[in-house]
């Protein structure tokens, strides 16, 4: 299963129906479904270390062997902190630092507007990047937070000082319920699943696209889609696909531990989530707002 966020698409932790190699392709000979592909000593399993598969002596099933410098979850949880710490620095900081009065508003939105151009790039060329590259993704993670800094001490300003926060608890509730229903195996990342949600975010995207080339030539908002009733149907959209992204996410990072990815994936690991976590946040922004407006 390849994760919907592009940082892992390339190399992905691929499993297919809860079973899953490293990117590791069928071969022949290789073990039915439900083994560990990592276990063999052969080339199925890159980061083996022992040329021999060992044998579990309680169950005779076989064994990954261990090595040194495979990816773990305290991995994942400290480059995600280190990248999500980074994004509400940066945040901060531009909110205190970028004012968005009337004298200030057109240059703040210019500074933030140019700042997502320029997280965009960097999220591009870590995407295909063959390796991890904590620079780029710590450069991205602080520039994505001068843009949402300015775009919440705009909504902070001119829609509710309580709104930015609420998106704020709003994105942990949904982060946190997900990652319980994913361990409690109430959500099942299978094929069709992985299929459903990618459906519907590319027709989602294409949508949004649709409606900002609407907004751009016709003024407004377009064709009405982040606005009023249907702003507020497309924003639980929305925030429902964010969870979905979650739950792919939470799949491949237990597979990149459970069968030994390098320590380095850690920080794709981290970067996915963060792009993930920014989805959800600006869905709940952009909700919340048009819910606190109409008061």
């Amino acid at each position: 299963m390849r994760s919907s966020n592009p940082v892992f698409s390339r190399r992905g932790f691929s499993r297919d129906n809860g079973y899953a190699g490293f990117n590791a392709a069928p071969q022949a000979g290789a073990p039915a479904a439900g083994a560990n592909p990592y276990a063999q000593g052969t080339a199925a399993n890159p980061y083996a270390t022992n040329p021999y598969a060992q044998q579990d002596t309680q169950y005779g099933a076989p064994q990954a062997p261990a090595r040194s410098g495979a990816m773990t979850i305290d991995d994942v949880v400290t480059r995600t902190a280190m990248t999500l710490g980074t994004v509400v620095l940066t945040a901060a900081l531009s909110w205190a630092l970028l004012p968005v009065d009337e004298a200030n508003l057109g240059t703040s939105y210019g500074i933030a507007i140019g700042a997502a151009l320029v997280a965009f790039v960097f999220a591009m060329i870590q995407s295909f990047k063959r390796k991890p590259s904590p620079a780029i993704i710590l450069a991205y993670a602080a520039f994505e937070g001068v843009f949402l800094g300015v775009i919440s001490s705009a909504v902070s300003t001119y829609i509710s000082p309580g709104t930015v926060m609420q998106a704020v608890m709003g994105t942990m509730c949904v982060f946190a319920g997900v990652l319980i229903a994913y361990k409690m195996r109430w959500i099942r990342v299978t094929r069709r699943f992985y299929g459903f949600v990618m459906a519907a975010a590319m027709g989602f995207v294409l949508l949004m696209m649709v409606n900002l080339l609407f907004s751009v030539f016709g003024g407004g908002d377009g064709l009405g889609f982040r606005s009023g009733g249907l702003g507020i149907l497309f924003g639980v959209i929305g925030i429902i696909l964010g969870a979905c992204f979650l739950a792919l996410d939470f799949k491949q990072v237990e597979d990149g531990v459970n069968y030994g990815a390098p320590r380095e994936e850690s920080w794709l690991a981290a970067f996915g989530l963060t792009l993930t976590l920014v989805w959800i946040y600006l869905e709940m922004l952009r909700l919340l707002s048009i819910l606190n407006g109409d008061d």
